[in-house]
């Protein structure tokens, strides 16, 4: 049986790497390493299919050290015992676990001895934030690499690359007439790029093979893959996921959540997602969302499943079915985009801190007016630099509770901001 293109195209060197400069570039750091030959433990976050895997076996084999693979969905603490008394006895191997975010807090810790030692070099792969995820004592012990997603010109590269290299498809007359939906469908991923490439060329008819976005389109719907355990379609679904909650449809939510469940997604994973959607897309309109997200996610922690599911469905329901508001968040991007424009505008005088006589000499707080000395603890003053005086930035938007917040405010900046 013929292996998997994204597999027969694997590169052996980080030279027929595809991506990630930043890491494995001249005099960068994981192409350091591999000059130098000696492996330290590392953690490499970023999405599927850049390389992770990949990376970790090219530094192993430079590095002339033995690469043990075990996938944290599959492996329990009984499996990496196996590794470390096989690393005892040959000298020093290199771990790779894939997914280590999923490993619990007992898992962890039976590699924390090891790893301290240099029995064990780790290479640990997270699509996850690991500073979320991995524990403390694991996580210093280890070089955190952020890997980046494929743009659309590494991701041509691959297919020219599977086209004109593979030992198949060099054979076949491929025309590829357009690339956008076989980019869109990966999402940056470059093994499901190839997976994608070869189910495309698999179902047309023999002969000349042409592919265009509509044909793609039409194949891929035609063999919609299943969420699984290993993440092929991790992000899809917790696409889906969010945009059913952004779109105040609890039942298409729940749906997707049990996708995810069923398919073993670590609880927490999914009760991060709905803290951040319930700031994000709830916001001010139910400020008692954050609330009830926060909770969730606090008890996912303690509970784990499946008694935790309840705990999901009830945040999600809330959630789904609560009135929507994205102020806050379009608020803080203007935010940010303002002050990357205008960091150098000083603070006004009568802002300043004045920990000294000397600064309040000169005049810093001097003039602030403290608003709980006024009446309705409000009083008309400057906080912007003076060169962005009546700059609004916060936009409240039409639903009751916004209505109330807009009022407030427009009876204390109605001139200002137009409030």
């Amino acid at each position: 049986m013929n292996r998997p293109l994204a597999e027969r195209l694997r590169p052996h060197s980080l030279d027929e790497v595809i991506g990630q400069e930043h890491l494995i570039g001249k005099d960068k750091p994981l192409r350091k390493m591999a000059e130098g030959g000696t492996m330290r433990s590392i953690i490499l976050w970023g999405p599927p299919g850049v390389g992770k895997t990949t990376i970790a076996k090219i530094l192993a084999n430079t590095c002339h050290l033995p690469f043990e693979f075990l996938s944290a969905i599959q492996s329990g603490v009984k499996d990496i015992r196996a590794v470390i008394d096989k690393a005892k006895l040959i000298g020093s191997v290199v771990l790779f676990i894939d997914e280590i975010h999923r490993f619990s807090k007992s898992q962890q810790d039976a590699l924390l001895g090891a790893v301290e030692e240099g029995i064990i070099v780790l290479i640990g792969a997270t699509t996850e934030n690991p500073s979320f995820e991995v524990i403390s004592p694991l996580l210093s012990r280890c070089q955190v690499y952020i890997l980046e997603p494929l743009g659309v010109e590494e991701l041509s590269l691959v297919i020219k690359r599977a086209i004109v290299e593979d030992e198949i498809l060099s054979q076949l007359e491929i025309d590829i007439q357009e690339q956008s939906a076989l980019f869109g469908y990966s999402g940056g991923d470059a093994r499901k790029l190839l997976n994608l490439l070869e189910l495309v060329l698999g179902s047309l008819p023999s002969g000349k093979k042409v592919i265009t976005d509509d044909k793609v389109k039409e194949i891929v719907q035609n063999n919609i893959v299943r969420y699984d355990k290993s993440g092929e379609q991790h992000y899809d679904i917790i696409s889906a996921f969010i945009k059913s909650m952004r779109g105040s449809d609890p039942n298409a939510a729940l749906y997707w959540m049990a996708r995810m469940l069923i398919a073993g997604e670590d609880p927490k994973f999914i009760a991060r997602r709905i803290l951040i959607f319930a700031s994000e897309d709830v916001g001010l309109a139910n400020p008692n969302g954050i609330l009830i997200a926060e909770a969730c996610f606090r008890a996912c922690e303690v509970i784990g499943m499946p008694e935790c599911r309840i705990i999901l469905s009830q945040a999600v329901t809330y959630l789904a079915s609560s009135p929507k508001s994205n102020a806050s968040y379009l608020a803080i991007d203007r935010a940010m985009h303002l002050a990357n424009q205008t960091a150098n505008l000083s603070v006004p005088l009568h802002l300043r801190n004045a920990p000294t006589k000397l600064m309040k000499d000169i005049g810093y707080g001097i003039e602030y007016l403290y608003p709980h000395d006024f009446q309705g603890h409000f009083v008309q003053q400057e906080y912007m630099p003076q060169e962005l005086i009546g700059k609004k930035l916060f936009e409240p938007q039409p639903n009751a509770r916004e209505n109330e917040l807009r009022k407030y405010l427009s009876s204390n900046w109605k001139e200002k901001y137009g409030y």
